[in-house]
C-alpha cells in the first residue's frame, strides 16, 4: 500500500493534491487542524474543503486533525504507516508576512519547527519518501526590489536586455536583505529541506512558489491575491492597493500546475536538496493593477478601492518566477492555465457561493 501524505490537506495546494492522488487510486492521508481561521478569521476556514474531500474520497482518503508542531503527534502517525508513506507534500504553512509580525513565535513554530518535525519523522519512519516542500520567494527577501526597474503605465518591469529577462532564477542571494518574519521563518524551513537532502542524501525537494492560485483557495485580505481581489469584485467588498501606486507584478501559477509539477518531481526524484522557483513566469503574471482591470472585465463590475502609498516591509515590486531550471530538468511539465483562464475559473466557480 502506498501513502501519501499531505500537510496543509484543507488548503488550496493541499487540497488539488488529495485530489490528484485520491483519483491515481492511492492512500492519502492528510493533516490539516485548520489553522487558517486563526490566522484570519471565520472566511479563512477550509473545514468546507476537509468536509468536501471526506466526503469525495471517502474510500482512500483518512483526514487527520493533527497541528504538525505536536511532534508527539506527528511521530505518532508517521509510525503507524513507517515505510508505507513514499511521498510527504508539505503545504501546512503560516502563510502571510503581515500576521507573522503579529505572533513572531507562532510563525515560526508552524513553518519551521513544523517542517522539522516532519524531516525528522520522515528520517526515523520513512527515509525512502519523497518529502516535497512549498517555499516561497519571499526567502530570496527584497533582493529583488534592488533591480533596475522601468515604470511603465500599469507595471513595473525589467529591461528585456537584463540577464533577470526571463524572472529570478534560483541563484539570487537569499542573504544579507529584509525577508520580513514570514520570510526568515519559511527560509528556515527551506535550508532544513535542501540540509535533510544534502546531510542524510534524501529525496527532497523545495519549490519557492510565486502566487499560487485557484477556484479553491479561501482567500482573505492577507494572503490570497487574485482569489481575495477576485472575491472583493463580485461582493462589492471594498479593497485597499498597498504602495508601489498599484503597479507591482507577480507571476500567478494555478494550482493544478502546481500538483503537476510536484507529480514529475515525484516521478522522477533527485537526492541531494533539489530547489526550483515555481509560478507562472513569462507565461502569467500581471500587476495589480492589471488585474484589477481584468477583474473587472471578467465580472462585468467595478471594484470599490482605495490605495494606501506605504508599501508591505519587504513586499517586492517585481517578481517572476524564472522556470528555465525545472523546465530543464522536468522537460514534459508546462503550464496549462495562464492568469487569465485562473481569474475566469474563479469567476465561474465562486459566483453562486460569492453572490448568493
Amino acid at each position: 500500500m502506498s501513502v501519501v501524505l499531505v500537510t496543509g490537506s484543507s488548503g488550496l495546494i493541499g487540497s488539488e493534491t488529495v485530489e490528484f492522488y485520491a483519483n491515481l487510486g492511492y492512500q492519502v492521508i492528510g493533516i490539516d487542524n485548520n489553522m487558517r481561521e486563526t490566522f484570519f478569521g471565520p472566511q479563512g476556514s477550509t473545514i468546507w474543503n476537509r468536509n468536501r474531500l471526506m466526503k469525495e474520497f471517502k474510500n482512500n482518503y483518512t483526514h487527520y486533525n493533527l497541528d504538525i508542531r505536536d511532534i508527539s503527534a506527528i511521530n505518532q502517525l508517521f509510525q503507524k504507516y513507517q515505510s508505507n508513506i513514499s511521498l510527504i507534500i508539505h503545504t501546512a504553512a503560516q502563510p502571510s508576512h503581515d500576521w507573522a509580525a503579529k505572533d513572531p513565535l507562532m510563525d515560526f513554530g508552524v513553518n519551521a519547527n513544523g517542517t522539522l518535525h516532519l524531516l525528522e519523522a520522515m528520517h526515523k519512519y520513512s527515509p525512502d519518501a519523497v518529502f516535497i516542500f512549498t517555499s516561497t520567494n519571499k526567502v530570496y527577501g527584497d533582493n529583488p526590489n534592488t533591480l533596475p526597474l522601468i515604470e511603465h503605465k500599469t507595471r513595473w518591469e525589467i529591461d528585456s536586455n537584463h540577464i533577470y529577462k526571463n524572472g529570478i532564477p534560483e541563484t539570487m542571494s537569499v542573504d544579507q536583505n529584509k525577508h520580513s518574519l514570514f520570510g526568515s521563518s519559511k527560509l528556515a524551513a527551506d535550508i532544513l529541506v535542501q540540509e535533510y537532502g544534502r546531510y542524510f542524501g534524501f529525496k527532497t525537494v523545495s519549490f519557492r512558489g510565486g502566487v499560487l492560485s485557484g477556484a479553491k483557495q479561501s482567500g482573505v485580505q492577507l494572503h490570497g491575491f487574485i482569489n481575495y481581489l477576485m472575491k472583493c469584485v463580485m461582493t462589492n467588498t471594498p479593497y485597499t492597493i498597498i504602495g508601489y501606486k498599484g503597479k507591482q507584478v507577480r507571476d500567478v501559477i494555478d494550482s493544478r500546475d502546481v500538483v503537476a509539477a510536484f507529480h514529475a518531481f515525484y516521478e522522477n526524484p533527485k537526492t541531494g536538496g533539489a530547489v526550483y522557483n515555481l509560478g507562472g513566469g513569462r507565461e502569467s503574471n500581471i500587476s495589480i493593477l492589471e488585474a484589477i482591470t481584468l477583474a473587472e472585465q471578467i465580472t462585468s463590475k467595478k471594484l470599490n478601492y482605495t490605495y494606501q502609498d506605504t508599501p508591505r516591509a519587504g513586499d517586492h515590486i517585481w517578481y517572476i518566477s524564472d522556470l528555465t531550471k525545472f523546465k530543464s530538468d522536468y522537460p514534459k511539465w508546462r503550464l496549462q492555465k495562464n492568469i487569465q483562464l485562473i481569474m475566469e475559473e474563479i469567476y465561474e466557480q465562486n459566483k453562486i457561493r460569492w453572490q448568493s
